[in-house]
């Protein structure tokens, strides 16, 4: 436990340390390219715990708080100069409050373009290194009496397009999935069933779908279930429950209570959702079909959820083994054809984020599903432990979400910078100072309640 921990707070030391390293480092290059003089370039906030002075005369330094960091140049507000009409005439030409307004808007939006520049370029590598792959989505079953057997959906059914846009791995009828998150009409799925290459048309409505939940699994709610493992038993616990029901190694589960058992995932809701109750079970054993009675037993977990147990174990087996050659897709890049993905994996992951914030905002889908740090760190760790490409994927995601949210139109941040800036080019002067300062408490609040907010459901997601 100890040690999760540790490797959950270094990873996300080290992830916010790679994101806000780019992010002010946009910052950073732009105004150096504008002639502004830094004064300062910080990773982290609080009181620096090293600095140093670079032969460019600027002051390098890393803070305790990895929260964030800030690059401090002549003539902002944030200075030892109070005042952008205190700089020195001599200096005038190297600070940034007298410096074209095209230059001012330049520097600011560096920083999110930066971190969209990082998540291209990681998704880049990515697609180079380690290609693209996936299963086909081809579904393996339709829960009955779901919206996708209402739909009309039938096992075997290949899905090829989600709201028009093409899908040729799950993947990507996911993400597609999820962009509909919270909203109220119709998703319209195109498939080719099984022996078939004609496609079809099918509509499955949605009411406020999903908009309450923090952890969505649109395929789950919709019925679709992508891949199972065959409901095959491969041990049984001396003395358990599956033994004294009769289970042996290698039964195939086909049925149980009436219910055709269509995988493993299938089976265990079924034993979970039946603590001491009744299971009548058929099973497959070699050639013969055998009638089991089962009783799963009470078990009591952590989170004081009542689920039933029997002592029973999945036969193991690689999607290799289990899946024909063509039900398994990859794409592989050179240096040149790994670009055009990357860089659509990146915009099309911005919009996603920005029409979530939106949905938010208005009320689409849960404000639940903000994250703090909490859950950052843990996500941070475990995909660090799942391997290089897949922690390399949450990097691109985490990037993009920073280049976005730096983006909205709230003071204190980018965008709301940007927004005084565009106001300025309209009405050809600076914002009131009195304005910004309102804007800037303003700014200030919104942002300390989301962040209060985001802990406040790291811990109740801990609880």
């Amino acid at each position: 436990m100890l040690a999760t921990l540790i490797f959950n707070v270094l990873a996300l030391v080290v992830t916010l340390g790679i994101l806000v390293t780019f992010h002010e480092y946009g910052h950073f290059w732009v105004a150096r390219r504008c002639g502004v003089r830094v004064l300062r370039f910080s990773i982290g906030f609080g009181k620096p715990f090293k600095s140093w002075y670079g032969k460019d005369g600027v002051e390098y330094a890393i803070a305790p708080i990895p929260l964030g960091g800030y690059v401090k140049m002549l003539g902002q507000e944030d200075t030892s100069v109070t005042d952008a009409s205190e700089v020195p005439l001599e200096q005038r030409h190297e600070s940034f409050a007298f410096k074209p307004l095209w230059q001012r808007m330049a520097i600011v939006a560096a920083g999110p373009i930066a971190n969209f520049i990082l998540a291209a370029a990681v998704f880049w590598v990515i697609n180079l290194s380690y290609g693209v792959t996936g299963l086909a989505p081809v579904l393996h079953s339709v829960v009955d009496g779901s919206p996708a057997d209402r739909a009309g959906l039938r096992a075997g059914d290949e899905i090829v397009a989600v709201d028009g846009s093409e899908t040729r791995m799950w993947q990507q009828v996911s993400m597609k999935l999820l962009e509909r998150l919270g909203e109220t009409g119709e998703i319209q799925l195109t498939v080719t069933p099984h022996g078939s290459t004609a496609p079809q048309s099918h509509v499955i409505p949605i009411i406020n779908w999903l908009a309450d939940s923090t952890s969505p699994d649109p395929l789950t709610s919709l019925g679709m279930i992508q891949f199972d493992l065959p409901p095959v038993i491969a041990s049984v616990v001396p003395g358990g429950r599956a033994e004294a029901g009769g289970l042996l190694p290698g039964d195939e589960v086909l049925t149980a209570n009436g219910q055709a058992v269509r995988g493993w995932g299938h089976w265990v809701e079924i034993v979970r959702a039946s603590p001491e109750l009744d299971l009548d079970v058929v099973v497959q054993r070699g050639s013969e079909t055998i009638e089991l009675h089962l009783i799963p037993e009470r078990t009591l977990l952590e989170n004081n959820r009542v689920i039933g147990t029997i002592g029973a174990a999945v036969e193991e087996r690689s999607i290799a083994d289990l899946l024909p050659p063509e039900r398994q897709r990859s794409m592989e890049y050179n240096a040149v054809s790994a670009v055009i993905p990357a860089l659509q994996e990146t915009w099309d992951k911005s919009v996603f984020v920005l029409d979530s914030v939106k949905k938010m905002v208005v009320g689409l889908i849960s404000v639940k599903n903000i994250n703090g740090p909490i859950t950052i760190a843990q996500v941070a760790g475990e995909t660090a432990s799942y391997g290089l490409d897949v922690y390399l994927g949450f990097l691109a995601i985490l990037s993009i979400s920073l280049g976005v949210l730096n983006l909205l139109p709230i003071p204190v941040l980018d965008g709301g910078h940007l927004l005084y800036y565009v106001i300025e080019g309209v009405i050809r002067r600076p914002v009131p100072e009195r304005i910004q300062e309102l804007g800037l408490q303003l700014g200030l609040l919104l942002i300390s309640g989301i962040m209060i907010l985001a802990v406040y459901n790291d811990v109740s997601r801990l609880l």
